[in-house]
């Protein structure tokens, strides 16, 4: 039954109309975009603005309660953004993303929705480093509600993550396992030594 699985997936590999990374960026940079007009839209203008919140950025900070996890394609997106930084700056972020990594003991195997981190993109007086290009989407689905009735529906995010991941499927040939943002960041760090 497994080996029919396999081979079935092989066979819808061999079918599959694969897209250039370049393409798959442009086209996951619409799909974003659509979702964050979306959400500011229609939900956000309910949520209290991250501007008047006491303690700017800690929902991006609270290693208790951060667990993004991302595609491999989103990844790539990120790591585009941050190339309008200085080569300095880059590496300093990607040093953090290992330091992240490390003091969380985050995997890219087992259960990886367990752990929680602080996210390594954020920036004290600055905020999100990705938010307008890159910003995953369960956090462009965040915001401060008082009433839940105003939250945004889970199903929106579990569409356009399905969105992505299809995207994601059609550029790299398989099923990248989603994982958390600073393990995928990690493994395509540019300045890694290979």
């Amino acid at each position: 039954m497994k080996f029919l699985r396999l081979l079935s997936n092989f066979f819808q590999q061999l079918c599959m109309k694969f897209l250039s990374e370049s393409e798959s960026l442009t086209r996951l940079k619409k799909i974003k975009a659509a979702y964050q007009n979306l959400i500011q839209s229609r939900y956000e203008p309910k949520a209290k603005s991250c501007l008047t919140c006491q303690t700017q950025g800690s929902c991006c900070t609270d290693a208790h309660f951060v667990n993004v996890h991302i595609t491999r394609l989103e990844a790539v997106a990120i790591r585009e953004s941050l190339r309008r930084f200085s080569e300095e700056k880059q590496r300093q972020i990607f040093r953090r993303v290992e330091e992240t990594v490390e003091k969380y003991d985050l995997k890219s195997c087992g259960d990886t929705f367990i752990k929680t981190f602080a996210c390594p993109l954020f920036e004290k007086g600055i905020g999100c480093l990705v938010h307008r290009e890159a910003k995953p989407v369960p956090c462009i689905q965040h915001a401060c509600y008082e009433n839940k009735k105003d939250l945004p529906p889970d199903e929106l995010q579990t569409e356009n993550e399905n969105l992505i991941e299809h995207l994601n499927k059609k550029t790299y040939g398989k099923n990248w396992t989603w994982l958390p943002l600073p393990v995928w960041l990690e493994k395509i760090n540019p300045f890694n030594k290979k």
